[in-house]
């Protein structure tokens, strides 16, 4: 353990938690560094989220999803007291990497999990191929099936033709049939 004191820096880390425990082990740590005064070696505590559209009997709405369930990201410095605290908090199971010695994460590991985590809609995702059917669910040709010529991943959107007709629709427009 004073290999740990000698080289610690501040970095991202990987804690393993109970499935479904994600916000009650950040609740509990955020807890623990604001009565022990460990803000100077415990500073982010983030559970990865992203917002993602589902329908559900006809009605489209935007919830969050873990991006990793049974983990949390931790910023902090690692020395002997902050990893005690962090690996005897409730509902954490122990840092990814080994027992003794966690591994942190990569600077661009962790940029690109925080970029992606609540800070970017996630637009819905609809599982078709040019040439599929799919049925619109909303808009002026709700009920119609149309024929996928065009998908746009990048925007979310895809080209249909409805009969001879081209119509340009979100991907929460439509759905397989």
């Amino acid at each position: 353990m004073e290999e740990r004191d000698r080289d610690s820096q501040r970095a991202w880390y990987v804690i393993h938690t109970y499935s479904g425990y994600e916000n009650k082990v950040k609740a509990n740590l955020e807890r623990k560094v604001a009565s022990q005064g460990l803000s100077n070696v415990i500073f982010n505590i983030v559970v990865p989220v992203e917002d993602e559209t589902e329908e559900k009997d006809g009605k489209v709405k935007v919830v969050q999803r873990k991006v990793f369930p049974g983990y949390v990201l931790v910023e902090m410095i690692v020395n002997n007291y902050s990893w005690y605290v962090v690996r005897n908090t409730q509902g954490v199971t122990g840092f990814v990497g080994s027992e003794k010695d966690p591994i942190p994460l990569t600077e661009e590991e962790a940029m690109r999990i925080l970029g992606s985590s609540g800070n970017t809609e996630k637009r819905p995702s609809l599982d078709v191929a040019v040439g599929d059917t799919v049925r619109i669910t909303s808009g002026g040709f709700e009920d119609y099936t149309a024929k996928v010529t065009e998908i746009d991943e990048e925007k979310g959107r895809l080209k249909v033709l409805v009969g001879e007709t081209p119509v340009d629709l979100d991907f929460g427009q439509a759905e397989r049939v």
